[in-house]
């Protein structure tokens, strides 16, 4: 599974002006129905929910908020840089700046899991965060990400 294939240049924004977790979460369900046609208060709960289950925010100003949906059909993903890092209770307690989402099927096991599993190797590669650091360009972050280099490297 690559990058392209769960995310569109359309479901990349930057800079995000978020200055909460809860709020960041907001952006997200409304990016997510704008990009996808999910309603955002759904959107918003289930990923809600997920985080009451254990924060999403892996380290080093990462975060992989993500959850099921009724009614999606395959993985699909957002990415945003936030303007300024906000606190997402990560587990190294450094706020979070690059947030990667994803939306899976209620019965996507290995699809979804995949789907973390690709997000979390790109974005685990320091190389990677720091150009996607570096821009707020959303057609460069898009590039970032789905370039076959930076995901085979990560």
């Amino acid at each position: 599974m690559e990058l392209s294939d769960i995310l569109g240049v359309e479901a990349v924004r930057a800079p995000l002006k978020a200055t909460s977790k809860k709020r960041l979460l907001q952006d997200l369900a409304e990016m997510a129905e704008t990009v996808y046609g999910l309603p955002a208060a759904t959107a918003y709960k289930a990923l809600m929910d997920r985080e009451a289950l254990g924060p999403t925010g892996v380290g080093r100003g990462v975060a992989i908020p993500h959850a099921r949906f009724p009614g999606v059909e395959r993985v699909i993903g957002m990415f945003t840089r936030l303007e300024k890092p906000v606190d997402f209770e990560s587990i190294d307690r450094q706020p979070v700046d690059l947030v990667f989402a994803l939306f899976a099927p209620e019965s996507a096991g290995a699809e979804h899991l995949k789907a973390l599993a690709r997000v979390s190797r790109t974005l685990r590669s320091e190389a990677v965060c720091a150009k996607l650091r570096s821009t707020f360009d959303p057609s460069a972050i898009y590039a970032i990400l789905t370039d076959g280099k930076a995901e085979r490297a990560a």
